[in-house]
């Protein structure tokens, strides 16, 4: 990269979202402490790629909706495609705002309320989008981070394959340890609140997924990579899937937690899964066979149906 001096850039989404995340004002002189700028006033690498006109050529984002299961569609492959470039901030917003306006949801009625069935999880996406472009290899010209929506998956592509050599397909990705390729670029967005540092990308992505009404193994995000790249597969959860769900997957799951411990509360059944004591309550109130007998700590809860055997 030629040699790109601080008055030649401006960084406005660093500025802006700095100053969201932290309610602080970014100083000019925070440049040289988050390692964005050396002490003569030249950006580094990090800087560059945080310069709301990036310099860096490769440092781009390309989007596809594909029409069908792969790349050849038909008679029209792609039914909304767009290429990003700039600062790396702008590149997460622009293709979070592609896979939003490329994305269907679905609601499903509930005694009281209705809930939403997305076909991709925000969260997921979001930390494999983030993941893809801070720990992409930036030495590989000629390639950029791919976001490719097919009909029944999402893949995310991003140059460079694991630091350490390995296999990604061939390792449990909840084990793997973390390894910053772009150590500078990683604390920055540390610091704006887009990822942690104990490196826990692979289990959001997987989690955020496990909790859904659709959820099953045969939706399980899944993770490829080779010498050169790195790609994450998630699948979409409302793809072949019937429009009648059947009974509520959380509602079997807080039935199999009172079965192993009738006197449960419904806190530590939103801590198991994952989810708030409100959204616990609420789907035992519109659960006819569930009953807490007694009162307080006292009491015990009962299966209706499971009397009956």
């Amino acid at each position: 990269m030629k040699i790109v001096y601080i008055e030649e850039q401006v960084f406005s989404k660093l500025k802006e979202r700095y100053k969201k995340w932290t309610r602080s004002s970014f100083d000019e002189k925070d440049l040289i402490s988050f390692g964005l700028v050396n002490e003569q006033g030249k950006l580094t690498n990090a800087g560059a790629l945080l310069a709301d006109e990036s310099p860096i050529r490769c440092s781009r984002l390309f989007c596809t909706r594909w029409n069908g299961l792969n790349k050849s569609g038909g008679t029209v492959d792609a039914l909304d495609d767009a290429e990003y470039s700039g600062s790396v901030i702008s590149l997460i917003e622009n293709g979070e705002a592609f896979i939003k306006r490329n994305c269907k949801m679905k609601w499903r009625k509930t005694a009281n309320s209705r809930e939403e069935m997305p076909e991709y999880v925000e969260r997921s996406y979001h930390e494999a989008l983030v993941n893809a472009l801070v720990h992409r290899d930036y030495l590989v010209n000629g390639s950029e981070v791919h976001i490719d929506i097919y009909d029944d998956r999402m893949e995310i592509y991003s140059p460079g394959g694991m630091p350490d050599g390995s296999m990604i397909q061939d390792r449990d990705p909840l084990t793997v340890p973390s390894t910053r390729r772009n150590p500078v670029l990683a604390d920055v967005f540390n610091r704006l609140g887009f990822m942690e540092r104990k490196g826990s990308g692979f289990g959001k992505i997987i989690s955020g997924y496990k909790f859904q009404i659709n959820y099953s193994e045969s939706k399980r995000p899944t993770f490829r990579s080779d010498r050169y790249q790195f790609t994450v597969v998630m699948p979409n959860l409302n793809y072949d899937v019937p429009q009648d769900v059947p009974q509520d997957k959380l509602n079997c799951q807080i039935m199999d937690l009172i079965r192993k411990d009738s006197k449960v509360s419904t806190e530590k059944m939103a801590i198991a899964l994952g989810v708030s004591s409100k959204t616990i309550k609420r789907h035992i109130k519109e659960m006819d066979n569930v009953s807490y007998i007694g009162r307080g700590f006292s009491g015990h809860w009962e299966i209706a149906d499971d009397k009956k055997l």
